[in-house]
Formats: structure tokens, C-alpha cells, sequence
């Protein structure tokens, strides 16, 4: 995972360098940030949940993997200091339990949606160096649980969630229209987990850090 991000970060700073060229041509001014500004983000995000929760009955940790997923991102800015940033992409991860009475239990695998709106400040909107910090909520959809399982595992249900979400993060821009972003977010999810039908409850503190790079369109 870490070397996918690795690659994705390297082709996002490759795609800043090319934009760049053609902006050092021009001496037009800075624009800045501007009420009304819509920003468009492509870009990608690894997804990397902490070890933690509790399982009843076998006891154990809750382990869910790290991964990496392409993410788009919408920003309109109130002010030109204040914007809400709304994020959507979906994530693949397996999940297990670890150090349980039944030794290391494959619970197989699930996917999450985990849309998350936050409100952002940003302290130096007329600066191509702009850092921005946030915080807002989530709501996390787990869904096509399934896979490899444990022989003893034959169900597995992960109840949707809210969450809060805290955020940081940096603009670069380019030029007037495109721009690059590295972004920080940290989400308290902790979500309810059935095994075969409530035989097993548990509850998954994944928490997950959610850190991304991405090139950036306003228009």
C-alpha cells in the first residue's frame, strides 16, 4: 500500500511540475481565493484504520487492513477564508480478529463508503502556499462483506456509522485554475460488528487516518 501511495504522490508532483511550465510563462497576477470558487480534486488516499476495539465472548482486537483508492473532491468556498470540502471514495479492506481465544480469526473482507464533510479554515487564502485546517462529520456505509472467512465464520455484518472527523492539509497553486493538495484527515469511526447473525458482537475501533494527494481544477 505504502508504495502505491508512493507512486501516486510521485505522478501528482509530476502533474504540478507540467502545470507549472506554462504558468512560470505568464506574469498575470495571482488571483487567490475567492467567495464563490468551486474546486474540483482528483487524486488518491490511503486509508490506514488503527488495531483497536473489543470482541465479546472470544475476546481478541479487531484488525482491519491498510489500502489505497482513488478519491474525488468537491470544495466551495463560503468565504475566502472559509469553504466546506466533501470527499467521496470507497475503500477495500480485511478484516480479522487477532490474539482471540480461537487464536487469529479471518473475518474476510468488506467495503466502506465513507463520504465526509468538513468546514475548513484557511488562514493565507491569497497565497499559492495555502494551509487550511478543518473539522466536520462522517457517515461510513460498509457493504459487500464476504471472502475467505475463518471456517467457523459464516456471516459478518458491520452497522453504518457516524463520525466526527478532524482535517489539515495544504494548497499549492499552480496558476489561476489548477492547483495541487496534500491532505490530512482523522476519523472517529467505531463502528457495531455481528458474527454469524449476533452469535459474536464486537466493536471495531478503527479510527482511521485518512492522508491523500491530488491535483486540483477551479472553476
Amino acid at each position: 500500500m505504502i508504495k502505491k501511495m508512493g507512486g501516486a504522490v510521485a505522478a501528482v508532483a509530476m502533474g504540478a511540475a507540467l502545470l507549472a511550465a506554462p504558468a512560470q510563462a505568464q506574469d498575470a497576477p495571482f488571483r487567490g481565493k475567492q467567495a464563490g470558487d468551486l474546486v474540483l480534486g482528483f487524486g488518491v488516499i490511503g486509508v490506514l484504520p488503527e488495531k483497536g476495539g473489543r470482541v465479546d465472548a472470544i475476546n481478541g482486537k479487531p484488525d482491519a487492513s491498510d489500502t489505497a483508492t482513488p478519491q474525488l473532491d468537491l470544495t466551495y468556498f463560503l468565504t475566502p477564508n472559509v469553504s466546506l470540502n466533501l470527499i467521496a471514495a470507497t475503500t477495500k479492506h480485511d478484516v480479522k480478529v487477532r490474539g482471540s481465544a480461537l487464536g487469529d480469526v479471518n473475518l474476510g473482507h468488506v467495503w466502506a463508503l465513507p463520504p465526509t464533510l468538513t468546514l475548513q479554515y484557511h488562514p493565507l487564502p491569497q497565497s499559492r502556499f495555502s494551509p487550511y485546517v478543518g473539522a466536520g462529520i462522517n457517515y461510513t456505509v460498509f457493504y459487500g462483506e464476504g471472502g475467505s472467512r475463518t471456517s467457523p465464520v459464516s456471516k459478518v455484518d458491520i452497522e453504518n456509522t457516524w463520525g466526527w472527523a478532524l482535517n489539515a492539509g495544504v494548497d499549492y497553486a499552480v496558476n489561476d485554475r489548477w492547483g495541487v493538495n496534500f491532505d490530512v484527515k482523522k476519523l472517529f469511526l467505531r463502528p457495531d460488528v455481528s458474527v454469524n447473525g449476533g452469535a459474536i458482537g464486537a466493536r471495531a475501533d478503527l479510527d482511521p487516518w485518512i492522508v491523500g494527494a491530488s491535483v486540483r481544477y477551479r472553476f
